[in-house]
């Protein structure tokens, strides 16, 4: 049935209607202005991550370079032990093979500064269950820096001759002085050896190795390896000494950029 419309309320209507229409488009045109600029800004955020992510990419490798010398010095670590009926006779005759032994270094070559006391001890000796002491030992030590070792075999031999039946030998140890040399070249043997590896990892990759971003070196090591050389020929008086060989090694960690 069709509806009459009484023509009072007909203005009104019409008004409204007209509001409605203008409502619906501002919404649809702000709908679609706020999808667009979504799209964009999404297509921007993907282009900065990438950027981002260009060039940010690391190799880490650890390089090592060994190089080998021989050993220059020799310390030497004696000394003398005494046993007497009194603290004082022990004392004295542990004093007298100690000047003994410090007189035939000296005199063999060894300067005064290479020669330094490292111990002294005293100690009462039972027999035994008993509490009184029957005797007194006395121990006296040196550290000897014997630089020269060609003839660090002649200067061991003088030193014990020297001290007698009294005389104690601890230990030797061999040792490279001047490493300067030797590590400047296991310093670049490391360098190169760390490129080698991250090359082959950027070639693996598929990638160009970039430059060096960080290096950080490691503390050298000399493990002494033996070889059968010897410092000093072996002559009835003279210890035959062993020199050896020596390595050095260096330790570094890079960082590559790729």
């Amino acid at each position: 049935m069709p509806v009459t419309i009484p023509a009072s309320y007909r203005a009104p209507i019409a008004g409204a209607l007209a509001a409605i229409a203008l409502i619906g488009a501002f919404l649809i045109g702000t709908g679609r202005a706020h999808a667009a600029a979504s799209g964009q800004s999404g297509h921007s955020g993907h282009s900065g991550a990438a950027a981002a992510g260009a060039g940010t990419a690391r190799i880490t490798v650890t390089g090592t370079g060994t190089v080998t010398g021989t050993p220059n010095q020799l310390t030497l670590s004696m000394g003398v032990q005494v046993n007497a009926q009194s603290v004082s006779t022990a004392l004295a005759q542990a004093n007298a093979a100690v000047r003994r032994v410090t007189g035939a270094l000296r005199a063999r070559g060894v300067s005064g500064a290479d020669i330094q006391t490292s111990g002294l001890n005293i100690q009462p000796n039972y027999r035994g269950g008993g509490q009184a002491p029957v005797s007194y030992g006395v121990a006296e030590s040196l550290t000897a820096t014997l630089s020269q070792l060609a003839k660090a075999g002649q200067q061991i031999q003088a030193a014990v001759q020297a001290g007698g039946n009294v005389v104690t030998i601890d230990g030797v140890s061999l040792d490279l002085t001047d490493t300067g040399s030797l590590l400047a070249r296991a310093r670049a043997s490391a360098v190169a050896d760390a490129r080698a590896k991250a090359s082959q990892f950027a070639s693996a990759l598929g990638e160009r190795l970039g430059p060096v971003i960080s290096i950080t070196p490691a503390q050298s090591v000399q493990p002494v390896y033996p070889n059968g050389a010897f410092a000093s020929a072996a002559k009835p008086a003279s210890v035959p000494i062993s020199a050896g060989s020596q390595q050095v090694s260096v330790s570094i960690t890079v960082v590559y950029s790729v």
